[in-house]
């Protein structure tokens, strides 16, 4: 039978070293422990061996490509993540009442949403609450939420990972774009089948395409061609606002370029249903008022803010889910 900490060594066992062996566990490695509670590698892992050495047994069996609990580590883990678990969130609790909401939230957004939709807002966010500092990663790609301590991300598509609390904030639609200037020296079409005597600025690899359209009729497929063509739908946008023809964007991507007149719609009645945009965390019995704050305000103005534009928003879902939450 083991015995992992004798009367005398618990009398002088720092909880802080705890709470970086449980981290290390639950994200795998040093690397991903040290990021997220924003130390170094080196830091996290002196930690985990001081709380061996006071322990008396080894805890993580370390090797070259993984980290693997011994029997003592799930034993001892077992037994101590509940109750470290409740005494960090009491301290949060605690540490929240009667105090400014202070501190970082870190959040992930793709470039196109980053770009069009979302700036203000932060801007708005950070303007209310003084004291909390908004870190945003702007990356294509998708980001591991706990290994790079990423508190909300915002998420167009399906989701992968389904052990992520996702709320729905708008249901993504694209519709036809121009710049004026283009319609003055081409004109507006007025039929779908005009489309076909229009530069078109085409999203893929190809020099031709076709777009499936919802209209008044159902679905209607008309083929475009396009001297330019993007496999990035900021560039596509981009060349739409310089004159270039008719793209198909997200209304999301664009409602700026709308209010200031870069851009207008072509063929209102015809669009593309597009992906749900989703507002992502990882869940936690106790979310840090800060992050709260940020995950309330921004399930309540993405909607709001999108609410004049052609794209669809079920604003009533996202403020019951954030009632709700």
């Amino acid at each position: 039978m083991l015995i992992f900490v004798a009367v005398t060594a618990t009398n002088d066992l720092d909880l802080n070293l705890l709470a970086v062996f449980l981290r290390v566990v639950e994200t795998g490695s040093f690397t991903a422990a040290g990021a997220a509670l924003r130390i170094p590698k080196s830091s996290a892992s002196r930690a985990v061996q001081r709380l061996e050495e006071t322990l008396g047994v080894r805890l993580l069996q370390r090797t070259t490509r993984r980290l693997k609990l011994t029997e003592a580590g799930q034993r001892y883990l077992a037994e101590v993540r509940g109750p470290l678990s409740r005494i960090t969130e009491a301290s949060s609790e605690v540490a929240d009442m009667g105090r400014e909401p202070r501190g970082v939230v870190r959040v992930s957004t793709a470039p196109p949403v980053g770009d069009n939709v979302m700036t203000d807002l932060f801007v708005a966010f950070t303007r209310e609450n003084p004291r909390i500092r908004v870190e945003l990663v702007v990356t294509s790609r998708r980001v591991n939420l706990v290994e790079e301590n990423i508190d909300l991300a915002i998420r167009a598509g399906r989701l992968d990972d389904s052990s992520l609390v996702a709320r729905k904030v708008a249901v993504g639609e694209l519709g036809l774009y121009a710049a004026p200037s283009y319609l003055k020296e081409r004109g507006t079409p007025r039929q779908l089948a005009a489309l076909a005597g229009h530069d078109a600025v085409v999203y893929n690899r190809g020099g031709a395409s076709s777009w499936r359209l919802h209209g008044p009729r159902g679905v209607e497929r008309v083929d475009v061609e396009g001297r330019l063509v993007a496999d990035d739908l900021g560039t596509v946008r981009q060349l739409a606002i310089a004159g270039a023809g008719i793209a198909l964007l997200p209304d999301m991507l664009v409602h700026a370029d709308i209010e200031r007149g870069a851009l207008a719609r072509v063929l209102p009645r015809y669009g593309l249903r597009g992906e749900p945009v989703h507002l992502v965390s990882v869940p936690l019995r106790h979310v840090p008022v800060r992050v709260k704050l940020l995950r309330d305000f921004l399930l309540r103005e993405i909607p709001r803010r999108l609410a004049g534009t052609p794209c669809a928003i079920d604003q009533a879902q996202a403020q019951a889910e954030a009632s709700a939450a």
